[in-house]
């Protein structure tokens, strides 16, 4: 069985950093993202909304099937929108490592958003970052500084949105459904 594949693929119009695309977001994070509408106020936050819909996103991908894309060990990239499913797998086991086991929504939002706003994360050309043989590093320092903007924006997102999920029903303890898949890793990688 191979592993779930973007439904952005398709989207041809969209800037590149290298080979790294810049897809819309709906988000209130300032960053150099295309900012879709809002939310319908009928869709609770720890829910998506239809992939037909104008609001649905990339991270909504990426929190839909995170958990799925978690078994792979190998994962074929088919295009640019692959690259930041990759990428949002991988920024989601990180900051699902970083939710503390005991403590309220209060602390988590703590320890994800300081996770989320550290930026001094790895991105596509540094040395550190798990999978530079599939990302290209970008060409000049403005890309390289409008790529970490971006990225940062995606982090912030991706832990406001995850937050919503892990503390959905109840505010004292994090999802076990979320927290069983801390320990896996996405192709064996992590950031």
């Amino acid at each position: 069985m191979p592993a779930y594949h973007s439904i952005f693929l398709q989207d041809t119009d969209v800037r590149l950093i290298a080979n790294f695309p810049l897809l819309p977001l709906r988000t209130r994070t300032r960053g150099p993202a295309y900012t879709l509408p809002a939310l319908p106020s009928s869709i609770p936050a720890h829910e998506s909304p239809d992939p037909d819909s104008e609001s649905y996103d990339a991270l909504d991908e990426v929190l839909s099937l995170y958990r799925a894309n978690t078994f792979f060990r190998n994962f074929e990239i088919k295009g640019p929108a692959d690259r930041l499913l990759i990428y949002g797998i991988l920024t989601v086991g990180e900051l699902l490592g970083k939710v503390p086991k005991v403590g309220g929504a209060r602390e988590g939002e703590k320890a994800l958003m300081n996770t989320a706003l550290d930026n001094q994360f790895a991105m596509p050309g540094d040395a550190a970052f798990p999978l530079n043989q599939a990302f290209e590093a970008p060409r000049d320092r403005q890309d390289a500084e409008t790529l970490r903007q971006y990225l940062s924006q995606v982090r912030q997102e991706l832990a406001i949105r995850l937050l919503a999920r892990l503390y959905a029903g109840n505010s004292t303890t994090p999802s076990k459904w979320w927290l069983s898949f801390t320990k896996r890793k996405f192709m064996g990688k992590s950031l």
